[in-house]
């Protein structure tokens, strides 16, 4: 009789904590398991399962494995969609968050990691404004320009066609008289063969990691910064307990910092790869941070200015975080 009533007390615990148990769909933009944002996320869903002991599973799906396109993974996380996400093309949903990218604002890691933090507050209140819980993030590194002509200097973009991944980056290549284009990640291997677009804006450790083949040249100006957003639904993230919120926090906190320090690592050995592959890597001409950051300094303030106070207020939040 003991055995008895010791195993249906053992099923009765078992068939709570199954009912306890938390299922998330995960989402990441992101199509490539080798990427450093993939592996990253991989281990926060890995950790997490761990660490909060199977009560919060998290299933992973990769970028164009469910049908929501990237620049809306924002709105299906705040719509309960997905539960939890990488999303790198955050801007149109919250685009108070495009202060970060501006080109030739941050221009080092120490100027991002201020600005970043000064930003923090009003991230979070952007995101949770669509339902959404901002739990950390990575960066990517620095943009460069990519090409598949030669390139020596930011006057050589002039009557050029390169594509771009924010409204930002198209004003930096129209303020040295390029076209700017904007096209999704798996249409610029065809562009680039047909000549619909001349060069890209990425970095050697992001898209050309896998589109090296087609550009031969990079010059190495550091245009602006990418980041992603790591969010949950700010629904589903409520309905856990105190206990897996904190371990969810603890380990995005630690994870996105992780995932941006392998991404520089993946840089440095990519920039080699590349160069050993044949392609031209070409330091930043003399003159040229200087002139640009003078170009672009009065499209910050016209930028934030169009956008409203808000903007106006996150600029100036921004620039005296970081002295300029």
């Amino acid at each position: 009789m003991r055995l008895k009533t010791l195993t249906a007390i053992a099923a009765l615990v078992a068939s709570v904590s199954i009912a306890n148990a938390e299922d998330w769909t995960g989402y990441t933009y992101s199509a490539v398991s080798s990427t450093s944002a993939v592996k990253g996320m991989n281990r926060i869903v890995k950790r997490v399962g761990e660490e909060t002991d199977g009560d919060l599973n998290i299933e992973l799906h990769l970028g164009k494995t469910l049908q929501i396109a990237s620049s809306d993974i924002t709105q299906a996380v705040g719509d309960g969609i997905v539960d939890f996400a990488a999303d790198f093309f955050f801007s149109g949903s919250v685009p108070i968050a495009r202060v970060l990218n501006l080109p030739m604002l941050i221009e080092n890691d120490d100027e991002w990691t201020k600005a970043s933090a000064a930003m923090e507050p009003i991230l979070v209140k952007a995101f949770a404004d669509q339902g959404v819980v901002l739990l950390g993030g990575y960066r990517y590194p620095e943009q460069t320009i990519f090409t598949t002509l030669e390139i020596h200097s930011l006057a050589d973009l002039k009557g050029h066609k390169i594509r771009v991944t924010s409204p930002e980056q198209g004003k930096f290549v129209e303020a040295f008289g390029g076209a700017a284009i904007t096209l999704a990640g798996t249409e610029v291997p065809t562009a680039l063969e047909r000549g619909v677009i001349e060069g890209v804006l990425t970095a050697s450790a992001g898209g050309a990691k896998n589109w090296h083949e087609f550009l031969p040249y990079n010059y190495r100006f550091p245009v602006n910064y990418g980041n992603s957003m790591i969010i949950a639904n700010a629904d589903a993230f409520d309905a856990l307990s105190e206990k897996d919120q904190e371990v969810l926090r603890k380990v995005v906190a630690e994870e996105g910092p992780a995932t941006t320090a392998a991404f520089m690592e993946d840089e440095a050995a990519e920039m080699k790869s590349q160069a050993a592959a044949g392609m031209k890597l070409v330091d930043v001409a003399d003159g040229d941070l200087a002139m640009a950051r003078e170009k672009l300094a009065p499209y910050w303030e016209a930028w934030a200015k169009e956008n409203g106070p808000e903007y106006e207020e996150a600029l100036k939040t921004v620039r005296a975080a970081i002295g300029k």
